[in-house]
């Protein structure tokens, strides 16, 4: 059984971290904006449909790795907290984006929800995202696959969640969207970061 504690901290993480925009978010927004909060909420189907997918990927090889180096399960931490840190670098330099200046799809459900698919699919880094920061809430017991299942499912009912809130928001938000766009980057940068060392230095406790 989970940890109360990680599972906590593993919520309070994600929903903090999907408050920060990226390319799922952008595209949301921009749908939203264009044509109205129904084909935003679509553009949250096809993204968390992708994310159905990998979720599965990552649960499975994660579930037979953790099973297969178990002994190695802390280096395995490690790793993560060291990639952490690189996407907290990288988020931090990063060139700030006006959301708003993303192109929406033409007004087609169809075209719209296949756009969305393909635009969460087609970023790679989402399964290295995925491995390297679910093994630091997992207890490394032999419950690992039960643990693994409830965290792919929590992290899908909050992106759910946010990235539809995403949606109805955008609209009354477009002033705010277009703004604080480097702001937005180092917020992202710095919870990384944080997320790291913090996850480090409890490696050592």
């Amino acid at each position: 059984m989970i940890d109360l504690h990680l599972y906590a901290a593993f919520v309070a993480a994600v929903t903090t971290l999907m408050l920060i925009p990226g390319p799922n978010v952008a595209l949301i927004v921009a749908n939203s904006v264009a044509h109205g909060a129904r084909y935003g909420l679509l553009t949250v189907a096809g993204t968390s449909a992708a994310m159905v997918l990998q979720l599965a990927v990552t649960a499975i090889g994660m579930a037979e790795l953790l099973g297969k180096l178990g002994s190695w399960f802390e280096w395995i931490r490690w790793i993560g907290v060291a990639y952490l840190l690189y996407l907290g670098v990288t988020y931090w330099r990063a060139a700030p984006v006006d959301l708003t200046k993303v192109a929406p799809e033409r007004k087609s459900s169809r075209a719209m929800f296949l756009r969305a698919l393909l635009v969460s699919l087609s970023n790679p880094k989402t399964l290295l995202f995925y491995g390297a920061f679910f093994p630091q809430f997992l207890s490394g017991g032999p419950g690992a696959s039960m643990e693994i299942a409830l965290l792919s499912a929590t992290f899908l009912a909050l992106a759910i969640v946010v990235d539809g809130s995403w949606a109805l928001m955008a609209a009354r938000a477009r002033r705010f969207l277009s703004a604080r766009g480097r702001l937005r980057n180092r917020l992202a940068g710095g919870l990384m970061i944080g997320a790291g060392v913090g996850l480090a230095l409890a490696r050592k406790s």
